[in-house]
């Protein structure tokens, strides 16, 4: 195994959120209003819990063990790195792909459930980690946000679900681009997903975070881990072993719909959600959303011509070149 649990963390750049340009969604776009409702604290535990029915990733997670050391900083860099492509000018996001896939590049060993060497920039792995995270998003949102987008919004929105998968090592073609392409995913893939004692201690310390961790972590999680469970299919939730008791969903729902909507309208609270919650990364970064201006270049822009002008390996280069570089902090 050669994980490294001493690697470079991820942090915030330096500078404004938005100083360049729009990135590659920009303002009225489907992502900005589904990545940045407070809907999305919710679907993020849905989403990194997803991520333990991978063996590899799975492999990689209880290998590195910073779930388990350091969960709230492990929570606060991922939504952080997400919430940066949904939000982020393409210069940031550019930057923070590059430097997460170098990090996720010394995250390699042997899976003990297929015996085979797993890699945390396998592009089957990101696949998994990307669409369940742009799902989660969507569905969280519908069920417990101001409810479902318009044909259009949502149309768009996976087209802009694929644009983002261009910042990891997917391959392109096999990203969904509609929610029956999404259903069409998770029907393929069903058959090559597992659990482990490994995934379930993972998937449950997420869920369920000791008050050991944290009293805000732990109360938190508990809170919304009844409302993350409930939106997955019941296959998952038996796969899981997160099953719910009967009834339990019908009461739910109506209260967790009134705690976001009364946050909904009101970004300074939203901000200290995102900040308590998640941590001062995420909370910092979805301020600097809230009271942004308007960039040097009010524009949206392709990841091409963002990874020619801010990435170290130009147009002529690949994601899968950026990802063997060297791990250093953005700045």
């Amino acid at each position: 195994m050669t994980t490294d649990t001493q690697r470079p963390q991820f942090h915030t750049p330096d500078r404004r959120i938005r100083s360049v340009d729009y990135g590659f969604f920009g303002p009225g776009s489907p992502t900005w209003k589904v990545w940045t409702a407070p809907t999305a604290v919710i679907a993020f535990q849905r989403a990194v819990s997803l991520e333990h029915f991978d063996s590899g990733l799975t492999a990689s997670v209880a290998d590195l063990g910073g779930i388990y050391s350091d969960p709230l900083g492990r929570l606060d860099h991922t939504f952080a790195y997400f919430l940066i492509v949904a939000v982020g000018d393409s210069q940031m996001a550019i930057e923070a792909s590059e430097h997460l896939m170098a990090v996720h590049a010394k995250s390699t060993g042997i899976d003990p459930i297929t015996g085979r060497r797993y890699s945390a920039n396998n592009p089957d792995s990101q696949l998994w980690i990307h669409v369940t995270g742009w799902h989660s998003v969507l569905k969280c949102y519908e069920v417990y946000g101001p409810g479902p987008l318009t044909p259009e919004e949502e149309a768009r929105y996976w087209e802009e679900c694929v644009i983002a998968a261009e910042l990891q090592t997917c391959k392109i073609s096999d990203v969904p681009r509609t929610r029956t392409e999404v259903r069409e995913y998770f029907e393929r893939v069903r058959p090559t997903l597992c659990v482990s004692e490994r995934a379930r201690r993972g998937m449950h310390y997420l869920l369920f975070t000791p008050y050991s961790r944290g009293l805000k972590i732990g109360l938190f999680a508990r809170l919304s881990a009844p409302a993350a469970i409930a939106t997955l299919p019941r296959w998952m939730r038996r796969l899981g072993g997160f099953e719910l008791p009967p009834g339990f969903q019908t009461a739910y729902r109506p209260l967790v719909r009134a705690a976001v909507a009364s946050i909904a309208n009101r970004p300074a609270a939203s901000a200290k959600v995102a900040r308590q919650v998640l941590g001062p990364m995420t909370g910092k970064l979805y301020h600097q959303h809230v009271v942004a201006g308007t960039p040097t270049d009010p524009s949206v822009v392709t990841v091409a011509d963002a990874r020619e002008r801010y990435g170290r390996t130009g147009r002529s280069g690949s994601v899968e070149a950026a990802a063997t570089s060297e791990a250093i902090p953005f700045a």
